[in-house]
């Protein structure tokens, strides 16, 4: 078996000097290293863009797997298809979408609702997404009203939906280049007029960027924290502190989405939609 060192000397990645290497090197020496030392790393970028790319063929080949055994109605195979790329960290609203219509087809409502809702976090104006998370919350028991809200809560979730986090670091980057070209007006033009359009111009693109890159991240960690949760368990009776023996408050039933409020010992803290406030344990929830 060829060794890697030998592999690199034939590629003349490594200077044969390496293997014989003299202290008393000259400055002329140092050119040859800079260029071996080059090679060696543009070598270990092809590697990995090879791996990458590698292992971006092998998602697209089981979620076109995972698409066929679905659409040949074998659904438990669409779904360790679409679990397979899901636990390997690879994700999107497409996939998370997919096994959601998988655990439906299953009648495993929980499950699809639970993906629905993490589906909906990565594309929050989904159409399909949002119609089919109504019909699956449709088959659960609890029907809870929720609270309602003020006029401008209601403006400011819509506004807040209205972009992933990517669309609005893009939006952020086209204001940011928008802004830069101002700046550059309003420093090499001699007019005073065009100046001060680029300087106010400026001033609103200033806030858009500021106010888009706020948007990009609180998105980016909304989709990334778990602040909410679906009830798996059948039946579940939800008290009054974290313990089993406090008082029993109200009963929820599986497929129940909660927000997640504080966690202690096993148990979680959990509000639902009608601002109702308990305690129920952890084991019986499964983060969004």
């Amino acid at each position: 078996m060829v060794s890697i060192k030998h592999i690199l000397f034939r590629m003349r990645i490594l200077p044969s000097y390496f293997a014989d290497f003299k202290a008393s090197r000259t400055k002329q020496e140092s050119f040859p290293v800079a260029v071996s030392i080059l090679r060696f790393a543009m070598v270990m970028l092809l590697f990995a863009f090879t791996s990458v790319y590698s292992q971006e063929n092998d998602y697209q080949l089981l979620y076109k797997i995972g698409n066929q055994q679905y659409n040949e109605a074998n659904f438990d195979s669409a779904l360790v298809a679409y679990n397979k790329i899901y636990e390997s960290g690879h994700t999107s609203a497409e996939l998370l979408y997919n096994i959601g219509n998988a655990h439906f087809k299953l009648r495993q409502i929980p499950a699809a609702i639970l993906f629905y809702e993490k589906a909906l976090k990565l594309s929050p104006n989904d159409a399909d997404i949002m119609h089919n998370l109504s019909i699956a919350n449709s088959r659960i028991v609890d029907k809870i009203e929720p609270v309602p809200q003020l006029f401008f809560k209601n403006w400011w979730d819509t506004f807040y939906k209205m972009f992933s986090a990517d669309w609005w670091a893009i939006i952020s980057l086209i204001s940011l280049g928008f802004l830069l070209a101002l700046t550059f007006v309003f420093i090499v033009s001699e007019n005073r007029s065009s100046r001060k359009i680029a300087f106010f111009l400026g001033l609103i693109f200033l806030l858009i960027t500021t106010g888009t890159i706020g948007m990009a991240s609180q998105k980016y960690y909304y989709t990334k924290s778990v602040n909410e949760a679906i009830v798996f368990t059948p039946t579940i009776t939800v008290k009054s502190s974290p313990s089993a023996s406090s008082v029993d408050l109200f009963v929820l039933h599986e497929g129940t989405k909660v927000s997640l409020l504080d966690e202690v010992d096993g148990w979680k803290e959990i509000k639902i939609a009608n601002g109702s406030v308990g305690w129920m344990p952890s084991e019986s929830l499964r983060g969004i």
